[in-house]
């Protein structure tokens, strides 16, 4: 289940909630009893090891600027 972060308008806690995504825009009350709250902009960490296709000059195919027919 997702988990969303919030913040508290009226006293500045920070906290998070495991709710369905069908719910994540449903009001959300501060552990304090506050409802004025506003659903915070999360980023995501994938971690991994993959990368960009690297260029393999004329002739190495990866499209026009991959495969060096560009200028």
């Amino acid at each position: 289940m997702p988990r969303y972060e919030y913040r508290c308008r009226s006293c500045g806690d920070t906290f998070e909630l495991n709710r369905p995504m069908a719910r994540s825009a449903d009001p959300a009350t501060c552990p304090a009893g506050h409802d004025d709250t506003v659903k915070l902009l999360s980023t995501v960490a994938v971690g991994g090891s993959a990368s960009a296709p690297r260029a393999q000059g004329p002739g190495g195919g990866g499209g026009c600027c991959g495969g060096g027919c560009c200028g």
